[in-house]
């Protein structure tokens, strides 16, 4: 038995003897790596903000943004929610983001008979007059922001010569379908009206 000890003994110093301490951390390379990597993010944030501002010099045609009239009138439809963004009619991915088009922002949408008022707490307001609606519909994109089928407010108009969709999303999903139906019979009504003049 003492035998089996003293063998367990030998054994367990020559092990102990065999082990080395672990090695040091390398604190310069560590700190090397950290600081190579947040330059690396660093560079990739300024390129997508010069990407960005790129994008708006090339829309720098766009007009100002239009302003409510005084007196639009009394509402018709009131909405709060989020605005996703701004695209070139019929492209989900081309966005617009000239005169902050492309700020997602919440929102206060107002219908009246004189259009449609886009109030963006932080960001610039602006008005679609009702004679540049082209169509609302509900569908499931815009710029990069992909919901469930009928899950975004979708209103084409005119601004400048180009035509614009408008991605906004309500805090009650149910009440979007109403806004497709005013804003297409609001169209339908003013163009009813203009041909028949």
């Amino acid at each position: 038995m003492t035998s089996l000890i003293s063998a367990a003994a030998g054994n367990a110093a020559a092990i102990a003897a065999e082990q080395k301490s672990a090695d040091v951390t390398d604190w310069a390379a560590r700190a090397g790596w950290v600081v190579g990597l947040l330059l690396f993010i660093a560079l990739v944030y300024w390129l997508m903000r010069e990407g960005w501002k790129w994008r708006g010099t090339l829309q720098g045609d766009l007009p100002e943004l239009p302003t409510a009239p005084s007196e639009p009138g009394p509402a018709k439809l009131e909405l709060s929610g989020r605005y996703h963004g701004s695209t070139t009619a019929g492209q989900w991915l081309d966005r617009i983001v000239a005169h902050g088009l492309g700020t997602r922002s919440r929102v206060e949408l107002t219908l009246t008979d004189a259009g449609l008022d886009v109030v963006r707490p932080g960001a610039a307001d602006f008005f679609v007059p009702a004679a540049q609606l082209r169509e609302a519909r509900l569908d499931k994109g815009i710029a990069g922001k992909v919901l469930a089928e009928g899950g975004l407010l979708i209103v084409t108009w005119e601004h400048g010569e180009k035509l614009l969709d408008s991605g906004f999303r309500s805090d009650r999903a149910a009440e979007q379908a109403h806004w497709v139906e005013a804003i297409n019979n609001m169209i339908k009504t003013s163009t009813t009206e203009g041909t028949a003049r």
